[in-house]
């Protein structure tokens, strides 16, 4: 019977980041704050959780507060800049506004990361994910806004800056290992007289 208690309360816990983040979601797409809101939205998760329960999902617990912090400044800026953006090429009537559906091969996510990803790149306005491929960490994008590979190449690597961000912000110890080893390497890439000169001065 303890035994039981624990399994529900270990289990509660492991899924109330996600029930927060499914009231945070409801919240975002009805643009309202209100108490209603809020009721509806814990009504809504918990009916998802219950009725489209899926495993429980381990969090490996490590969250770092300066990074997320910079993830959560720098969205909201995305957000009100993608908004601007969006309402520019509706009311430009001189040229339509391009569209495309782009490939985006994530480098370094999870299930918890890609999802984190996708939600960040569709709450966003101008782009939505149309598929996610979980077997090869793939996410595809509808974007509005391109015209041609230069700009699709450029929506792409953004999309990497925002896995990058929250791999720094949430990400297991091996995920942010793994970035910060590629890191050092485009680093040593991009700066091969550094390099060359600091082996030339070991003796």
């Amino acid at each position: 019977m303890r035994e039981t208690r624990r399994r529900i309360v270990r289990d509660i816990l492991l899924q109330l980041p996600f029930m927060i983040w499914l009231v945070l979601l409801w919240l975002l797409l009805w643009h309202q704050f209100t108490p209603l809101a809020v009721v509806t939205g814990i009504l809504v998760a918990i009916f998802v959780t219950r009725v489209f329960r899926l495993p429980t999902v381990e969090l490996v617990g490590r969250v770092n507060l300066w990074h997320s912090l910079v993830f959560i400044v720098r969205f909201l800026a995305a957000v009100v800049m993608g908004a601007v953006s969006v309402t520019i090429q509706v009311f430009d009537l001189r040229r339509q506004p391009g569209a495309a559906i782009v490939e985006v091969p994530l480098r370094y996510a999870d299930d918890i990361v890609t999802t984190h990803v996708a939600v960040t790149a569709s709450l966003i306005p101008g782009s939505l994910v149309v598929e996610s491929d979980r077997d090869r960490r793939i996410l595809y994008l509808h974007v509005i806004g391109v015209h041609n590979r230069d700009e699709v190449d450029a929506f792409r690597a953004e999309v990497l800056c925002w896995e990058r961000r929250i791999v720094r912000a949430v990400g297991t110890p091996e995920q942010y290992a793994a970035l910060k080893r590629d890191l050092a390497s485009e680093r040593s890439t991009s700066n091969p007289s550094t390099s060359n000169s600091s082996k030339g001065g070991v003796r």
